[in-house]
């Protein structure tokens, strides 16, 4: 059951593909995130072993999907939650940004230096953080309205069957009706392009745990920061190929 990501930032972009049942990376490769670049794993891996890959966890990449489609057509494919989530965070962003420049004097004032306080979980702020946001969402129903929408979006990967997700998020996409929230009208509209691999999560067969994803993703990043500059691009997949086992 692999799971793609591809680091880019300050480097050229790789693909990491890792094993979700070994929780590990197992390849990095690739020039870029086409979809010959993805070809190149499935070749590494051969036909024997990748007729055994069941699911197939990834962002919402046209070139990705399209690659592993070809390559292991039986495969379920998933689009990986978090990755989600971060597209609807950014949409939050952007209705913070089109707020404030839209506002002015004591109404502007709320929102000025409040991105990390609307974005984070509740659990991570601190208590002057969620007293900043109370205070911000009170003073503002736009952002109240988008935050809101962000939080409940999050219960889409609760439910047991497709015909219950279809129900929730046709629901959910009715509330953002006369909102006049644009950047949420298209993550919606790409929810709605990429449907089938978002409501594979609802199927108990697909119910895998993504935390490590999530956990491998960050340590991608710091390896990525402290690489910075540096040119031996073998130490940083060697790093990365190695960064999840456990130490000896």
């Amino acid at each position: 059951m692999p799971d793609t990501e591809a680091p880019c930032k300050g480097h050229r972009c790789r693909i990491v593909v890792s094993d979700l049942e070994r929780r590990r990376p197992i390849w990095y490769g690739g020039e870029d995130r086409s979809e010959q670049s993805l070809d190149r794993f499935y070749q590494w891996l051969g036909d024997r072993k990748a007729k055994k890959i069941r699911l197939a966890v990834m962002d919402m990449w046209k070139a990705f999907e399209k690659s592993t489609r070809s390559n292991v057509p039986t495969a379920a494919i998933l689009f990986d939650k978090f990755h989600v989530m971060r597209h609807l965070g950014e949409a939050l962003d952007k209705v913070r940004k089109m707020e404030y420049a839209r506002l002015s004097g004591q109404d502007r004032s709320y929102i000025k230096g409040q991105k990390y306080t609307l974005l984070s979980s509740k659990e991570n702020l601190t208590l002057d953080g969620r007293k900043a946001l109370r205070k911000l969402l009170k003073a503002n129903k736009r952002l109240h309205t988008a935050y809101v929408l962000k939080e409940s979006f999050g219960q889409l990967w609760s439910y047991q069957t497709e015909g219950w997700a279809r129900r929730f998020f046709d629901h959910w996409k009715d509330s953002l009706k006369w909102q006049r929230l644009v950047p949420y009208e298209r993550f919606a509209e790409m929810i709605e392009r990429h449907w089938d691999g978002v409501a594979a999560y609802s199927k108990p067969e697909n119910k895998v745990s993504l935390g490590f994803v999530e956990g491998l993703n960050n340590k991608i990043r710091v390896l990525q920061r402290r690489a910075y500059g540096l040119r031996d691009e073998e130490y940083l997949r060697l790093k990365i190929l190695t960064c999840m086992l456990k130490e000896i």
